[in-house]
């Protein structure tokens, strides 16, 4: 099955007409994407922007050959006023034809109006229509005549238990697009039904200025196991070599107080199936602020994310059957500072300091050895104030130790400044093309 990207925005595309956003200014050229459109094996076309042939020839793909069109949403909201002249077979939709279109005595395609449930022949295509979450909507389950299966959900919201059990039947999808970016419970539950697996291609569709823009959407793609390809992008199952490498096994998030690392964190593992969270913090009796604290943080998470308190973080790993996200490893060191007596100077210099750096080298090598994807999250306070205390000063050295240990033995390692992620160390990438 090939599929070429006509376009991969939201509906009034990327930049939005008229808006001064950063996002938007910024995206010129090779970045600027139209709205949402797929051609399936030259044939079958989903969804449509304004002017499909325009954006088909950009891509070196005419439409001469498309014989079907599917809409995912009402066609009063498509564009449809090149339609009469594609000379189509057949056009499939949650709703009737818009006014004004001819009716296929006159010129026009016949329509089929389609409801979730349904399954149907287009051409050399099965076709099987699936609920889209919202009235009006549907999504699309097509499957090409050498048995490779496509997923195509529309942009608006579907309740997460509900769209994993409608859009998996048992079986893996070959690809899946999807607004990955600013619904990734969505991947998370394809995943926990088993619709989506590691051979999975998912790809990122209706885009729009709410994404992060160029690299760093790449970025956060790829730690979800998904990609992005530019309009006029060629994919083809199976055989695309340009496939997005692995993602990272062990990821520490770096970064000062309130800088959004923890946020970062969280937002990596947003599409795994089930995650432990493993909060060394504890509780602080009669501390208000702290209890605030830890309140947004359990409200953040997913509905789905198993808590875990402990300080036992080699324990934790070792036992790991599922992703695991530590925040954070500098309360961690605070605990094992506690435990091993290592603020007083005289117990310090008589063995404490030896069975502190003992319990980081044993964190390191569970962090090593772990199989689960893990992400930890710790303070990178070496760059501020001197600490005015012996204790402090000493905290903050060993805290530089940790990070620097556990980072030796992570394959990312991010540092987030003001709410932006800078990648210190990263996977190697492929060169990536907008045409194959």
């Amino acid at each position: 099955m090939e599929l070429t990207f006509l376009g991969t925005a939201g509906p009034r595309g990327w930049p939005q007409p008229f808006c001064t956003c950063a996002s938007c200014l910024g995206c010129t050229g090779s970045a600027v994407r139209e709205p949402s459109s797929v051609l399936v094996d030259g044939s079958l076309l989903i969804d449509c922007g304004p002017a499909p042939a325009h954006a088909a020839a950009r891509a070196a793909r005419p439409l001469t050959g498309v014989r079907h069109l599917l809409l995912t949403g009402p066609a009063e909201s498509a564009p449809l006023a090149w339609l009469p002249a594609a000379g189509l077979e057949a056009v499939a939709a949650p709703s009737g034809p818009p006014p004004g279109l001819p009716a296929p005595t006159a010129g026009g395609p016949p329509w089929q109006t389609v409801a979730a449930g349904e399954e149907f022949t287009l051409g050399a295509h099965h076709v099987r229509v699936l609920p889209g979450g919202s009235p009006g909507r549907v999504a699309y389950a097509v499957t090409g005549p050498e048995g490779a299966r496509l997923l195509y959900i529309p942009s608006a919201l579907v309740p997460e238990a509900a769209a994993a059990q409608a859009w998996a039947d048992g079986r893996p999808y070959d690809a899946v697009l999807l607004d990955v970016v600013t619904w990734p419970e969505r991947l998370a539950a394809l995943r926990r039904e088993g619709a989506v697996t590691e051979a999975t291609d998912v790809l990122a569709v209706h885009l729009s200025h709410d994404a992060p823009p160029g690299e760093e959407l790449q970025r956060r793609l790829a730690a979800w196991g998904a990609r992005a390809v530019a309009d006029g992008g060629v994919v083809r199952l199976g055989a695309d070599s340009d496939r997005q490498p692995p993602r990272p096994h062990r990821t520490l998030v770096l970064g000062g107080a309130r800088s959004g690392k923890s946020a970062e964190a969280e937002r990596r593992l947003a599409t795994a199936p089930d995650v432990v969270y493993v909060a060394t913090g504890g509780t602080r009796e009669g501390d208000a602020e702290w209890a605030d604290r830890v309140t947004t943080h359990r409200e953040r998470r997913p509905a789905g994310w198993t808590t875990v308190e402990s300080t036992d973080l080699p324990g934790v790993l070792a036992a790991a059957e599922s992703p695991i996200l530590v925040d954070c490893l500098s309360l961690w060191l605070t605990a094992a500072m506690d435990e091993c007596g290592a603020w007083d100077d005289d117990a310090w210099a008589n063995g404490a300091r030896d069975a502190v750096r003992k319990r980081v080298d044993e964190l390191a090598d569970a962090w090593r050895g772990c199989r689960m994807p893990l992400v930890a999250v710790s303070n990178e306070v070496g760059s501020g104030v001197v600490p005015a205390t012996a204790s402090g000063r000493r905290y903050r050295d060993e805290l530089g130790r940790l990070n620097a240990a556990i980072a030796q033995e992570s394959d990312e390692v991010l540092l987030v400044v003001a709410g932006q992620v800078l990648t210190l160390r990263g996977l190697p990438r492929k060169a990536r093309h907008a045409r194959s």
